[in-house]
């Protein structure tokens, strides 16, 4: 099975989640006109046992085309993705549920100047650096229990073509 890349637009991926970008955004300037506030652009999710965590990933670039074997949920948690490089990156995507199958898959092209936010229990293949290792600034739960679900597909010839 060959997956089809689509571009990231909010509309697109709205099923799985938050583009974060500034294009399109609700804005309005702020400190005394100096700078502009590109406003509420992702809703951070967490249960109410958990935090928010600030982290960066530092990911290296895959060899394409890529096999995809698995893909991961955080169930307590929304988890947001912003690359710091502005390089383009993809992200994979399935919607929320308890198991998850190949046609259920959706990749996207990033631009590089656009982030995600995952809803919390949205399936995801951990974050896809193309070009060069790349910063990202992530944002997601912090806090007791388990947060991170795996799932291993059956089908062994998933691919994931640029």
């Amino acid at each position: 099975m060959k997956l089809k890349i689509a571009p990231l637009t909010r509309e697109g991926f709205a099923p799985f989640g938050d583009v974060i970008e500034t294009d399109g955004a609700d804005n309005f300037l702020i400190n005394e006109g100096s700078t502009v506030r590109f406003h509420d652009l992702a809703k951070i999710e967490t249960d109410a046992g958990g935090w928010v965590l600030v982290n960066i990933f530092r990911a290296s670039p895959l060899s394409y085309p890529l096999a995809v074997r698995l893909v991961e949920r955080h169930p307590k948690g929304s988890q947001a993705f912003v690359p710091l490089n502005n390089r383009p990156y993809l992200v994979l995507v399935a919607p929320k549920g308890d198991t998850v199958a190949p046609d259920d898959l959706r990749a996207f092209l990033s631009t590089g100047s656009q982030g995600v936010n995952y809803h919390a229990g949205t399936w995801h293949h951990p974050v896809l650096a193309l070009e060069a290792v790349s910063d990202f600034l992530v944002i997601d739960r912090g806090g007791e229990g388990e947060n991170c679900d795996e799932y291993y597909f059956d089908e062994p010839d998933i691919r994931l073509e640029l």
